[in-house]
């Protein structure tokens, strides 16, 4: 048996996803247990953690002073590749 529930939306935001609703054909209540069903069972995608690994040379770091900045690195390197594969 179904709950009903009520929320408020910006007028703008619902205008979209009524349109969005449209475009795939469903209601715009359809198209929202949807959206709250994929989010509720989805599983967290977590980051490759590979990313933080072969970031400095082979010489001795200071892995304690620098972790901040080379887990910026890591990141940015990630981000880089990703931008990459769009393309």
């Amino acid at each position: 048996m179904s709950e009903r529930t009520q929320i408020t939306l910006d007028p703008e935001l619902q205008k979209r996803a009524r349109r969005k609703a449209a475009d795939l054909g469903i209601s715009f209540a359809e198209y929202i247990r949807r959206l709250v069903a994929r989010d509720v069972s989805a599983p967290r995608k977590l980051n490759d953690p590979s990313v933080l690994f072969a970031l400095g040379a082979s010489g001795g770091s200071d892995v304690a002073q620098e972790k901040d900045e080379m887990v910026g690195r890591a990141f940015a390197a990630a981000r880089g590749r990703r931008r990459l594969k769009r393309s």
